[in-house]
């Protein structure tokens, strides 16, 4: 109760880094975490932004040992904040205790790029790496831990490790491709320029080719993956697409099995390195998205590493791209809402990454948002991209437990059904209430109920 007067209280001014500073002193972590936890760090300089976030730091330190998910939602905060090396050590620490594994490596990636001379960040990236079978990540994290560092020792006994794991996944996949080669008549000295531009193929069996615009191309009924050359020999591009066609292949099953249904048609999907991703989406799309689906294909932020997060982000994109495909077979001239359509591909995220609700941090901010009555709308979601929207993560959030109301209620069948009825045009509303009995303003109701309950 105190937390929610407090909350109250500073709803109308935004808290000052005094107050962060005092309730840290006192130790009192919920409170601390409440009064920031819709904050838009924007609204501050960055001198302010430095002492927030370093109030917000000693509760996730405090509170790691004993209390590893708000601990968790403070080190969360402090590293929007300010991405200091320690805010950022105790976000991956503490989203390690909490098994999200996706956020721990996010966290321990950018440690690496903003401060490459902490061995720290090198040190634990590649032991997660390892431990999630992936030694040639491990290896490259590894090898940027300073020589002089005092993490050093450490690394390079896991450098051994990691190669040992990398012989043996390179012997495997030297044994599944040269079995490939037997079946298909490809031979590994066929000429790179010789490759004619490949289409779509009819069966499940990936054919490789290069494009009319210089792109590597690896398609069959389902994905035409494209990507750059980048440089890659012949075996560094065998394992990368081996890599690729396995993700987006665990995409379209994950999809089934969640929605009973996958897309039909194939996709393109699009490859992009960081730089590749800023050349041709833009520098403010490229901070902000880890991919989108635009134009009819799946575009991917910094492909060339194939994070936890990365994964979940092609099965996001790929939902997107199985309701596109919903809306076009049915001919007609409605587009379901924004909220509909990113709650879907965020639910089905969300089962992905191994939960049907939202992360520990993220959980937190929206049950205090729902009881302090400071949801966003569902009808204030229909029209614009929610990464907009004030609080995008709280926008994704409302949206996915909106979607998980309507599929508890009903399962995947009656909403992919509203979601072909929208297409023939059937506004979205009626649509709505004819197959749930309720519209807009009733599942806001359900959202705020759900998300209120502790």
């Amino acid at each position: 109760m105190r937390a929610l007067l407090l909350l109250a209280l500073l709803s109308s001014n935004p808290p000052t880094p005094a107050e962060a500073q005092k309730l840290a002193a006192q130790r009192a972590w919920e409170d601390l975490y409440l009064a920031w936890s819709a904050v838009d760090p924007k609204g501050y300089s960055q001198p302010d932004r430095r002492t927030i976030s370093a109030s917000l730091n000693k509760g996730c330190e405090a509170l790691a040992s004993s209390d590893a998910v708000m601990a968790y939602s403070l080190g969360e905060r402090a590293a929007l904040f300010d991405e200091t090396a320690p805010a950022l050590r105790c976000l991956a620490r503490t989203a390690l205790t909490t098994d999200q594994r996706g956020t721990a490596e996010d966290a321990l990636r950018r440690g690496l790029e903003h401060f490459p001379k902490d061995g720290h960040f090198g040190l634990e990236l590649g032991r997660l790496l390892l431990e999630d079978k992936d030694p040639q990540g491990a290896l490259a994290a590894l090898g940027k831990v300073p020589p002089r560092s005092p993490e050093a020792a450490k690394a390079k006994a896991l450098m051994q490790k990691a190669r040992a794991a990398s012989s043996e996944e390179n012997a495997a996949r030297a044994q599944a491709r040269a079995i490939e080669r037997r079946f298909t008549g490809e031979t590994e000295n066929t000429p790179q320029g010789s490759v004619e531009p490949a289409s779509a193929s009819t069966s499940l069996s990936y054919e490789s080719g290069v494009s009319a615009d210089g792109m590597r191309t690896r398609s069959n009924s389902r994905f035409v993956v494209k990507y750059f050359n980048n440089a890659r020999d012949f075996g560094q591009r065998a394992e990368y697409e081996g890599r690729i066609v396995s993700t987006l292949d665990e995409a379209h099953a994950h999809t089934r099995q969640v929605l009973g249904e996958a897309r039909e048609s194939p996709v393109d999907v699009v490859l992009y390195t960081r730089e590749e991703f800023r050349t041709h989406q833009g520098a403010a799309l490229a901070r902000m998205v880890a991919g989108l689906y635009s134009a009819g294909a799946i575009r991917i932020n910094d492909a060339a590493e194939l994070t936890q997060q990365t994964k979940a982000t092609l099965v996001h994109e790929y939902v997107h791209a199985l309701v596109d495909e919903l809306v076009r077979a049915a001919e007609g001239g409605q587009h379901v809402p924004i909220w509909l359509n990113e709650g879907l591909a965020e639910y089905v995220e969300w089962r992905y990454l191994g939960s049907d609700k939202p992360p520990h941090g993220l959980a937190t901010r929206m049950r205090a948002a729902a009881q302090a009555g400071q949801l966003p709308r569902l009808a204030n979601m229909s029209g614009g991209a929610l990464i907009q929207q004030r609080d995008p993560a709280l926008a994704y959030g409302t949206s996915a437990v909106a979607v998980r109301e309507l599929l508890n209620e009903g399962g995947p069948g009656r909403l992919l059904e509203l979601i072909r009825e929208v297409g023939r045009g059937t506004p979205f509303d009626e649509a709505l209430r004819q197959r749930y009995g309720r519209g807009v303003p009733e599942l806001d109701e359900a959202v705020q109920a759900a998300l209120s309950r502790r």
